[in-house]
């Protein structure tokens, strides 16, 4: 019997996304993305957030389009799908550490970043056609990848 191990994530974009080319000439396109967890403490009534980053891997094959690298921008809210990875490491000072890792195979543009919103007002005239009026729910299918 097949198993599943994935997860969708939600959450924002803290660095624009960049490439590498890899040994064997695969693509990594990395980037990591901020999950926020919000809540309200019983004892202060205070509003208190937890971040938790995840380190983001969408792997594409030498010659692939990169046209995805235009959308993954600072600030950007993306829904993401993927397999977990976590890992312990030791840093330079010899303390363990952990980091979570998602090896991504779908994305959904949620909200493109607000300098980018501004961008498309600005150049609105010059870059989109007449069908082509909102990102707020653009999808990366997977002949993107």
């Amino acid at each position: 019997m097949a198993t599943v191990f994935e997860t969708r994530l939600i959450g924002n974009i803290g660095r624009d996304a960049t490439s590498k080319t890899m040994e064997k000439g695969m693509i990594a396109i990395t980037f990591p993305v901020a999950h926020n967890k919000n809540w309200k403490d019983r004892k202060t009534g205070e509003t208190k957030t937890k971040t938790t980053w995840v380190n983001c891997t969408i792997w594409k094959k030498e010659g692939a389009n990169l046209k995805i690298l235009e959308f993954l921008k600072k600030g950007c809210l993306v829904e993401l799908t993927g397999t977990p990875v976590a890992k312990a490491y030791q840093d330079e000072n010899e303390i363990i550490r952990a980091e979570i890792k998602l090896n991504v195979e779908g994305v959904n543009i949620l909200k493109i970043s607000k300098q980018d919103a501004e961008n498309v007002k600005d150049n609105a005239n010059d870059t989109l056609d007449d069908s082509f009026d909102s990102l707020s729910d653009f999808t990366i299918d997977e002949d993107d990848f």
